[in-house]
């Protein structure tokens, strides 16, 4: 039985960094599909290594996503791309969570992993360069700011990227990144486990109940 899902506001946020071309289009057909069951789009990529597997990474509004969750997405986009036939030839469909090392694509995720270090690709060049490596300060309006591991003595230290003007934006897996996910798994882990054990409370009362109301009516008769 599928899981019920909150669906609450899941895509009222954009995506700042989006596909091109054939993944693009995939993304056009996936993206409300995943908005109408609770979950978010994070990122398209098609690959041919191996014949063509067209990766989807999703996950709910508040960044986690689990085994269950990409079991659910895919048997919901399986039927879907199958009608819609996006790709010109056979491929593999692989669901997943976005991974520590995560795009960054809404002006969000910005904001929510700032004090990471990240690299960022830009589609148009900011003074000369594409790409930027660096400790994540946070957004600043539609822009990220970051503090360069690069900066020539005399240069600027601290660049503003316009989001809309990066082709990609990803964390850099580093020790600190790793621990802190490993942490924030541990916490939901205990929190599973605390709704479970009131899930479990709450049945066994409501069989309470039950049992008190058969022995009600059999006095009664």
């Amino acid at each position: 039985m599928t899981q019920a899902i909150e669906t609450t506001s899941a895509g009222a946020e954009p995506r700042r960094i989006v596909e091109q071309g054939a993944a693009a289009r995939v993304a056009a057909i996936v993206e409300p599909v995943l908005d109408g069951i609770g979950y978010r789009l994070v990122r398209i990529k098609i690959s041919g290594l191996d014949g063509c597997t067209v990766q989807i990474m999703a996950e709910r509004p508040d960044g986690t996503m689990t085994i269950e969750d990409c079991e659910i997405v895919s048997r919901t986009l399986s039927p879907v791309l199958d009608v819609a036939d996006p790709i010109e030839r056979a491929y593999r469909l692989e669901v997943s969570s976005p991974g520590i090392d995560r795009p960054l694509v809404r002006r969000s995720d910005f904001e929510r992993y700032a004090g990471n270090r990240v690299r960022v690709e830009m589609a148009v060049a900011i003074e000369g360069r594409r790409r930027f490596r660096g400790l994540l300060l946070g957004a600043d309006g539609d822009a990220a700011r970051i503090r360069r591991d690069d900066a020539a003595p005399g240069e600027a230290a601290e660049v503003v990227l316009p989001i809309d003007e990066m082709a990609e934006a990803k964390l850099v897996l580093t020790d600190e990144l790793i621990a802190e996910s490993l942490r924030r798994g541990k916490a939901q882990q205990r929190e599973a486990r605390l709704d479970d054990r009131s899930r479990a409370a709450r049945a066994r009362t409501d069989q309470m109940h039950t049992n008190g109301a058969s022995a009600a009516h059999n006095e009664g008769e």
